[in-house]
């Protein structure tokens, strides 16, 4: 932080929402020690919008015991003060979640103003965001009467094809002008790094381990001369091994430790466990109760962190996992209220 500064490399550029409010911060605080404060408290912050995010969507005791278990598990406890991006963009991607469950409502004019500010920061604070961004837009479309969206093309069809217009125009000049070379090719050459480096090794996580996959690549660039494509393509059974694999890696580390040989190991893989069945309760009540399609949110966005962890590559410390772990929190909440509130009513009745 005593060195920051702003620069043209990728990382920067696909980072500058957070570059400029580390830079804001750092004018505004003048020390490092004071950014360090301010993340504390806004990864505090963070506990609040656990808590009403998810007394919104179910109830008042599924939000304490999510609002507890945000606060006490250790690896959301470990990235929330350890990284400062991490650390923010959680703090920001719960913000937009909340004020999207909130500008649903009626007469919520100014909190549409400030989900469309907060949502648009968060495309440019880190890449995640442009991929949280398009969860957002589809739950919102999904909660929206086809109507409203039919009458609000209707009357404002001409800005919004304006606007479509000039986007393209713009994009099409930068392109042809060749203004975009250097960031199209920083693309391409970080995804070469992540086939060559990465796929091409079979690794799981982000550095080799005993869990990868080992096998013989085809480097062969035959089909619409793209070298993603192509590899993906000539390869799709090893890749689509890696891919299994790093679906059960999601899960943890623990995962892999199918070793049972005593009592002990059965205990310690059933604890293991115990999130991952209370998650499904979470799930399967939702939608027998009836409120998974207003809180589909938390499934559409841990769905995104999934997706984007198996195609590319989860880091061994589950640095990355760690944006769905806030929504995770919520329905593993709502499963346990349910199971507590089921084992009242059969001690009641019995």
């Amino acid at each position: 932080l005593e060195n920051f500064s702003i620069g043209l490399h990728i990382d920067e550029v696909l980072y500058l929402g957070y570059n400029l409010l580390l830079a804001l911060l750092l004018a505004l605080f003048k020390t490092p020690a004071a950014v360090v404060l301010v993340q504390s408290v806004v990864a505090s912050l963070a506990i609040i919008l656990v808590y009403k995010i998810a007394g919104i969507l179910f109830n008042r005791n599924t939000a304490v015991l999510a609002g507890l278990f945000y606060l006490y598990i250790w690896d959301i406890t470990f990235w929330s003060v350890h990284v400062l991006t991490d650390s923010f963009f959680v703090s920001l991607m719960l913000l937009c979640v909340y004020l999207l469950i909130r500008a649903l409502e009626p007469g919520q004019k100014i909190v549409r103003m400030f989900l469309t500010a907060t949502s648009l920061y968060m495309c440019f604070f880190r890449p995640t965001g442009v991929l949280i961004m398009g969860m957002l837009l589809l739950y919102g479309v999904s909660r929206i009467d086809s109507s409203r969206v039919t009458g609000v093309l209707r009357r404002h069809w001409r800005v919004l094809g304006g606007f479509l217009a000039a986007v393209l125009c713009v994009t099409g000049y930068l392109y042809t002008s060749g203004k975009l070379d250097p960031l199209i090719c920083s693309f391409q050459y970080n995804a070469k790094l992540v086939l060559y480096n990465v796929y091409a090794k079979g690794w799981i996580y982000d550095k080799s381990t005993a869990y990868d996959y080992t096998f013989r690549p085809d480097y062969t660039i035959d089909i619409y001369d793209s070298l993603i494509m192509s590899f993906i393509v000539n390869n799709w059974e090893p890749v689509s091994v890696i891919y299994f694999r790093r679906a059960v890696a999601f899960l943890g580390t623990w995962a892999w430790e199918t070793n049972i040989r005593n009592m002990g190991d059965v205990l310690y893989y059933g604890f293991k466990l115990l999130p991952l069945g209370i998650f499904i309760v979470g799930t399967v009540a939702a939608i027998r109760n009836g409120k998974f399609a207003q809180a589909s949110i938390l499934w559409l966005i841990i769905l995104a962190v999934f997706l984007f962890c198996v195609l590319l590559f989860i880091d061994a410390m589950y640095r990355y996992r760690f944006p769905a772990m806030p929504f995770m929190c919520i329905v593993i909440a709502y499963g346990a209220e349910r199971i507590i509130s089921g084992g009242r009513l059969l001690a009641k009745n019995g």
